[in-house]
C-alpha cells in the first residue's frame, strides 16, 4: 500500500483550511497539518468590524473552528501561534517556531499549501502601536482595548471596504470619524458618478470625508494633514490596503507573479511542482481579460482551496475559477455592488466599451416601500458580452449583481438579459425586472434604434454647437435642469419639431426612459439625436462627482 501522503499548509482561515478540509474528505489517510502564525486559525475575518459596535454581538460568533474541533471532526494536525521560518525546497521540509514554547524545528512535506495571506498597510515612520489594523481577531481585541473606556474621537485612513466598514462602525459606537482618502472619490473600483453617492450617505451619516488628503505625521493623539490642519483623536485605524504575504515564497525562490502575488498557473501550483498556494497571496486569473491580478476575496480563496485539494488527490484537472471580482459593501443602508471592470478600467486599457445607465426600482413602483437603485452595466459592442456591472442602492442591489455576475460566467450576452426569467411579484420585483431593463436598454443602443452620449460627453458636443431639449415637464424642468437646455416636455415634443430640423439635438430626462421615446419620435423626422445615457440623475451625480455641484 502507497504510503499515505503529509501536506502541510501553512495559514488557515478561507484558502488554507479550505484546502485542508477538502483534502480530509478526498483522502482518509492523509496526514495533514495546519500552522498558523495567529491564534486563530478558522475565524470570520471579514465580520471583525461589526464587532466593534456589537452589531455582531458575541466574539465567540466570529471564531468558526478551533484546534480541537478540527481535530475532531477532520482528523487535522492544527497547531497555532506556530510560524513557518523557512522553506526548503530540495529537502521538502519547512522551518517552524513554536511561539508559546519558543522552540525551533523542521517538518517534512510531500506537498505544500500556501495561504499566508496579506498584511495590512500601515504608515511609514510611526510607531504602529499607535495605528490600528483590522485583519485579524488580535487586530479586533487590541482595537477594543482601545476602545474602552468609550474614546470619543477616531481617525481612519483609507476608504476602501475596511475603512467604511470600519467607520460605520465606530459612529455606531457613538464616536465622531474623521476618514481621510488621498483618491479623489471612494471605493476606487466604482466609476466616479456611482461613488459619488457613497460619499454623500457616508457625509450624511456624520463622518468628516476627507478626499484628495493625505496625512504627514501621527502623534499619540493626534494626524497632521497636508495642508497642516492638526486633527485630535483617541485611536487611529489604519485601512490603506493590504499587501501579499510573500516573504517565505520569495525566500524559498519560488516565482513571484506581474502584480507582487505568488505566481500560480492553472491548478494554483506554483514554479515548484510540490507546492501550491491560494487566498490573498497567490496571484488570480481576471476574467475579462485573461491576465494576471491580485483580488483579496474570501469566497475565491474557498474556491481556489478546493481546487488545490482536487489537483493534490489527483481527482480532477478542472483549472481554478478566474475572477470576476465581484464584491458588496454596505454602509448605513446604502449597497454599492461591483462585478468585472468598470468604464474608468476599460477606457484606461484602450478597450471598446458600450455603456449603460438605468435608474430602476427595487420592485413595483406602486408596491410601498421601494428603493431607486443606480445601475451600470458595460459591454463590449463587437460581442455584445458582458464586461461588468455597478449597482448602488438598497434592497435588491445584491441579487441584482449577483444575477449579472452568473451571466458573465455563463458567456449571456448583454441583450440576452432582456430574456431572463426572472421571479416577480410586487413586493420582490416588477414584470420587466431591472436587469430585463439592462437588456432592453442594451438591445436598443446595439440594434440602433438610439444613440447616447454620456454625461462626460455632454460639454464637448454642447460646445460643438448641439442643441440640448429636456424632454420632463415643466415642473421638473423647473425643479432642476442642465442650464444649457430648453424645455419641450415629450407630450408635446411633436410641436417643436419644425424648430429642431437641421439641428443635431441631444435629449434627455430624469433617468432615459422618456429620452429614449423623444429620441424615436425625432430619428423618425429625420432629425440627428442622440439620448443623455441616463438622463439627469446620472448627469447631476457626474457633475457632483467633479465637484461641480
Amino acid at each position: 500500500m502507497e504510503r499515505p501522503k503529509k501536506i502541510v499548509v501553512i495559514g488557515g482561515v478561507a484558502g488554507g483550511m479550505s484546502a485542508a478540509t477538502r483534502l480530509r474528505r478526498l483522502d482518509e489517510r492523509a496526514h495533514i497539518v495546519v500552522l498558523e502564525r495567529s491564534g486563530f486559525v478558522s475565524y470570520a475575518n471579514c465580520g471583525l468590524p461589526y464587532h466593534l459596535s456589537e452589531t455582531i454581538e458575541h466574539r465567540s460568533s466570529l471564531i468558526l473552528q478551533n484546534p480541537v474541533s478540527l481535530g475532531a471532526r477532520f482528523n487535522l494536525d492544527v497547531r497555532v501561534r506556530h510560524e513557518v521560518l523557512s522553506i526548503d525546497l530540495q529537502a521538502k521540509t519547512v522551518t517552524i517556531f513554536d511561539r508559546v514554547w519558543k522552540v525551533t524545528y523542521v517538518e517534512r512535506y510531500d506537498y505544500l499549501v500556501l495561504s499566508p495571506g496579506a498584511a495590512a498597510v500601515m504608515p511609514n515612520g510611526v510607531d504602529e502601536k499607535w495605528v490600528l489594523a483590522m485583519r485579524t481577531v488580535e487586530d479586533m481585541d487590541k482595537a477594543f482595548a482601545w476602545l474602552y473606556p468609550n474614546p470619543e474621537k477616531a481617525v481612519i485612513l483609507g476608504g476602501g471596504f475596511i475603512g467604511l466598514e470600519l467607520a460605520e462602525n465606530l459612529v455606531k459606537r457613538g464616536m465622531s470619524v474623521t476618514l481621510i482618502h488621498r483618491g479623489k472619490q471612494l471605493l476606487s473600483y466604482l466609476d466616479p458618478e456611482l461613488a459619488v453617492t457613497v460619499a454623500q450617505r457616508v457625509r450624511a451619516s456624520g463622518v468628516d470625508l476627507r478626499l484628495e488628503t493625505s496625512f504627514v505625521s501621527f502623534t499619540r493623539t493626534s494626524v497632521t494633514l497636508d495642508s497642516g490642519e492638526v486633527i485630535p483623536t483617541d485611536v487611529i485605524f489604519s485601512a490603506m490596503g493590504v499587501k501579499p504575504e510573500i516573504h517565505l515564497a520569495q525566500d524559498a525562490g519560488l516565482a513571484i507573479g506581474p502584480n507582487g502575488g505568488i505566481w500560480v498557473d492553472a491548478q494554483q501550483r506554483t514554479s515548484d511542482r510540490y507546492i501550491f498556494a491560494v487566498g490573498d497571496a497567490a496571484e488570480k486569473i481576471d476574467a475579462i481579460s485573461g491576465d494576471e491580478r491580485l483580488a483579496t476575496l474570501a469566497g475565491l480563496a474557498n474556491r481556489h482551496g478546493h481546487s488545490v485539494a482536487n489537483a493534490i488527490a489527483k481527482v480532477t484537472t478542472v483549472p481554478a475559477t478566474p475572477t470576476l471580482g465581484t464584491s458588496i459593501l454596505s454602509f448605513d443602508g446604502l449597497v454599492a455592488a461591483t462585478v468585472g471592470w468598470s468604464e474608468k478600467a476599460l477606457r484606461a486599457s484602450g478597450r471598446p466599451v458600450r455603456v449603460i445607465h438605468t435608474h430602476p426600482a427595487d420592485h413595483a413602483a406602486y408596491y410601498p416601500g421601494a428603493q431607486t437603485m443606480r445601475f451600470k452595466l458595460m459591454v463590449d459592442p463587437d460581442t455584445d458580452l458582458i464586461l461588468g456591472a455597478q449597482a448602488v442602492g438598497g434592497n435588491g442591489v445584491d441579487k441584482r449583481i449577483d444575477v449579472i455576475s452568473t451571466a458573465m460566467f455563463a458567456g449571456i450576452t448583454a441583450s440576452s438579459l432582456a430574456q431572463l426569467e426572472l421571479a416577480y411579484d410586487p413586493q420582490h420585483g416588477s414584470a420587466k425586472d431591472p436587469i430585463n431593463m439592462l437588456g432592453y436598454v442594451n438591445r436598443n443602443i446595439a440594434e440602433g434604434l438610439t444613440s447616447v452620449v454620456e454625461w462626460h460627453e455632454l460639454d464637448t458636443r454642447l460646445n460643438a454647437g448641439d442643441v440640448l431639449v429636456d424632454v420632463r415637464t415643466a415642473g421638473e424642468y423647473k425643479y432642476g435642469h442642465i442650464d444649457e437646455s430648453v424645455n419641450y416636455p415629450l407630450d408635446v415634443l411633436r410641436e417643436h419639431i419644425a424648430t429642431l430640423r437641421g439641428k443635431n439635438v441631444i435629449v434627455y430626462c430624469q433617468v432615459g426612459q422618456r429620452g429614449h421615446t423623444a429620441a424615436r419620435i425625432l430619428a423618425q423626422e429625420g432629425i440627428s439625436v442622440v439620448n443623455l445615457n441616463g438622463g439627469y440623475l446620472t448627469w447631476k451625480a457626474g457633475m457632483a462627482s467633479k465637484g461641480d455641484q
